[in-house]
């Protein structure tokens, strides 16, 4: 479908003042991994290519997309295309959610970047990839479109949003102010992030704790004070336990109403393919 068909939309939600989902056909590409790259010491980047994703759809920084692997029994079970969107079926096939880093649409190259942690599908998949190792991937369903007109923007998560995060500061107008926050094990996952000047990033370091244990990252959340009168847009994403708390603080203390944040819990202790909130 002409891309052009979304042009309209995006940027009507551009201009507008509040963000918006936008949804986008449901594609399922053919892909085999390019390059395997680390990022830091927490993150690899596989960059994927082929035909298909002449057809894929990428515009904002809050985009997913489904990664599909064989199931226990090992048989690779496919979503099934379904006009614009995709059938999912019973059995469901075995897929992880993953956001888009980059896409390139004259290379036709997709980046995601994987967070690594022991024991984890895609993590696995991810440390023994090849060149020429194949994939099949699903979506993005949409992306959530955010004015560039806010006078400030918070962003912060852990290490599973870094990606989004490095996305949305690359995207951001280079006069954008705001803050970032992002939880890591300590200095050597921090990466260079092509911010903007007036966005204070701050990398809060986990030490020996567990992922998605401590309060280090809600605390250092809450130090942010939005000046009285300025229009603020806040993302998080990360653990949903590490988040629970934080959501009223937007509500009440920060007053950020519904259609100004995103607020999702990207994964929970102890629970694989956590169906993420929102």
């Amino acid at each position: 479908m002409d891309r052009g068909a979304y042009a309209e939309r995006i940027a009507e939600v551009l201009s507008g003042e509040h963000g918006a989902k936008v949804g986008y056909p449901i594609g399922l590409c053919a892909v085999e991994v390019i390059r395997v790259v680390p990022v830091g010491a927490g993150l690899v980047r596989i960059t994927f290519g082929g035909a298909d994703l002449a057809d894929f759809h990428s515009y904002v920084p809050d985009e997913h997309v489904r990664l599909v692997f064989p199931s226990e029994d090992g048989v690779l079970r496919l979503p099934r295309k379904d006009g614009l969107s995709l059938e999912w079926g019973n059995p469901r096939p075995m897929s992880r959610e993953y956001t888009v880093r980059r896409f390139s649409a004259e290379d036709r190259e997709l980046d995601i970047d994987f967070a690594i942690h022991p024991g984890g599908l895609a993590s696995d998949w991810a440390l023994a990839a090849t060149p020429g190792t194949p994939m099949h991937i699903a979506g993005p369903p949409g992306g959530v479109v955010v004015p560039k007109t806010y006078d400030k923007y918070l962003l912060a998560g852990d290490i599973t949003a870094l990606p989004a995060i490095a996305r949305w500061l690359e995207w951001l107008p280079r006069e954008a102010s705001g803050w970032a926050f992002i939880e890591v094990g300590g200095p050597g996952e921090q990466i260079a992030i092509d911010s903007p000047p007036g966005i204070d990033v701050c990398w809060v370091h986990r030490g020996d704790a567990e992922p998605g244990t401590g309060d280090a990252f809600e605390k250092a959340v809450r130090t942010v004070q939005a000046p009285e009168g300025e229009r603020v847009y806040v993302w998080l994403a990360g653990e949903a336990g590490v988040l629970r708390p934080l959501r009223r603080w937007v509500r009440t203390e920060l007053g950020v109403g519904p259609k100004d944040c995103l607020i999702a819990g990207y994964w929970k202790r102890g629970i694989a393919d956590y169906d993420r909130d929102e």
